[in-house]
């Protein structure tokens, strides 16, 4: 027999959009539940996405410039070693301060926590299963004046890409191989591909991207995109683009137990296959066609512009409802989702998301590409600044990128900022907040920044665009 509750509102998902939504409702008054079929808050990103990867990003970085870089700043280390086991355990770590520091969160704010599959039962109420493992086995019925839909998304997969969850695998898999694998194929030359490949690659494996289009990172400015290319290839990753992937398939008949076909070139026998093309909606069995909820051919939940649904009094914000999958995106929706129902007139502007790629160097991205304004016919103006002319970059030993800022070239409005460099997604929040008040390049070029910072780059970049840089010729 289930047993029954009632809130204001629930929050079906506890990823970044679900667990920021709930807090802030419950700051501004609201009677909220959030749901989650994971034993523990955080959605992909805190548990087994974002913070764990750059968790080993920052790791095997470490053990490569104690190996590599160490010895030009006069620090002799000796013969360096990897215990993957206590790398993975200081990610561990870190996932479980994080996800208890939501739980923490929730109590303080009043956030009532439900864990268990949760599933619209009608437009008015959620039915929770209880998931394997669970306290209580008996499911609840939770109805709500309004419900906020916040399943996420999850690894896409290929037909012709047999996946076993161990020597092939998704994103979640390449965070816990238990040893180094002498080769690995990674199918996909997006950020998560490269970050994850940079992370083994490191550690000594042999990375091969296998990616369709004609370059990595093809959703980023073409000219940074190229830059990462070279300075990946430098590392020792091979690129392989313009190639498509036939099947993959574990193949233990081999002298590596998987085979990787490829479209016109010979077989790829590896360790182990990361297939890294993307995300997709997590809108299965939600119950969304019994409640009437509307999504489109692939999946995505359909809002208006107040992230309603089809159905009056159920909202949907986060990856399932498309456009950029990042998380810091979906918290933004969440933010404003809750008040634009508590009656604040609160705006997101998409104009100005930043994105992020955690190679080294990082390489961060908010507004226009340069390709983006040709295609549009609008006039711009750029400015760049190249890190050897930096002296902070100078002092790191990491001088490789730069910055590039793109003005309108009448209003000379900031239209794109695209950076790689060290620190590139520490800098690029900088650029965001002038786009988001309409900064002119001028505004950032009239504004002191300290000196020695990486952030003088975006200064002379700036200045560069009216042809005045001081520091590059």
């Amino acid at each position: 027999m289930s047993k029954t509750a009632r809130h204001e509102l629930v929050v079906l998902g506890g990823g970044p959009a679900g667990y920021v939504a709930a807090i802030r409702a419950a700051q501004l008054g609201i009677d909220v539940a959030c749901i989650d079929e994971n034993p523990r808050f955080g959605g992909t990103c805190v548990r087994v996405g974002c913070i764990p990867s750059k968790a080993l990003l920052e790791s095997s970085h470490l053990y490569e410039e104690a190996k590599h870089r160490f010895s030009e700043h006069g620090v002799m280390v000796g013969d360096v070693e990897v215990k993957l086991d206590v790398m993975m355990a200081r990610k561990k770590k870190i996932v479980d301060t994080l996800t208890g520091g939501i739980d923490m969160l929730f109590k303080k704010r009043g956030v009532t926590a439900y864990h268990g599959r949760g599933k619209l039962r009608d437009s008015e109420s959620v039915e929770i299963s209880p998931t394997e493992g669970a306290a209580d086995d008996q499911p609840t019925v939770v109805e709500a004046d309004q419900i906020l839909l916040c399943p996420g998304s999850v690894p896409a997969r290929l037909p012709s890409v047999e996946e076993d969850g161990d020597r092939i695998g998704n994103s979640t898999t390449a965070l816990a191989f238990p040893e180094v694998p002498e080769v690995l194929v990674v199918i996909g030359g997006g950020y998560i591909g490269l970050e994850l490949g940079s992370v083994w690659n490191r550690l000594g494996g042999k990375v091969i991207v296998l990616e369709a289009f004609d370059r990595v990172l093809p959703g980023l400015d073409k000219e940074l995109g190229n830059l990462a290319a070279r300075a990946l290839k430098k590392q020792g990753i091979e690129m392989r683009t313009g190639t498509m992937v036939e099947s993959a398939r574990v193949d233990t008949s081999q002298s590596k137990p998987c085979t990787v076909e490829v479209k016109g070139g010979d077989p790829i026998y590896c360790d182990r296959v990361l297939l890294a093309t993307g995300r997709a909606p997590a809108t299965d069995d939600l119950g969304l066609a019994a409640a009437g909820v509307q999504t489109d051919k692939r999946g995505f939940i359909e809002v208006n512009e107040n992230f309603e649904t089809s159905v009056p009094g159920i909202y949907s914000v986060g990856d399932c409802i498309g456009g950029a999958m990042l998380a810091h995106k979906a918290m933004e929706e969440g933010v404003v989702c809750v008040e634009r129902m508590a009656g604040i007139a609160s705006e997101m502007n998409y104009d100005v998301i930043p994105a992020i790629v955690y190679t080294h160097p990082e390489i961060a991205m908010v507004g226009k590409t340069e390709e983006q304004l040709k295609e549009a016919g609008v006039e711009y103006k750029k400015g760049v600044c190249p890190f050897g002319a930096n002296g902070r970059a100078r002092t790191l030993g990491d001088t490789d990128g730069r910055v590039k800022i793109l003005a309108d070239a009448e209003t000379d409005r900031v239209l794109g900022v695209h950076i790689i460099a060290p620190r590139a997604g520490d800098l690029i929040a900088e650029a965001a907040s002038a786009m988001e008040y309409g900064a002119s390049s001028e505004d950032i070029a009239r504004t002191c920044h300290a000196h020695p910072t990486l952030a003088e780059a975006v200064h002379e970049a700036a200045m560069d665009v009216d042809d005045r840089a001081i520091h590059t010729a």
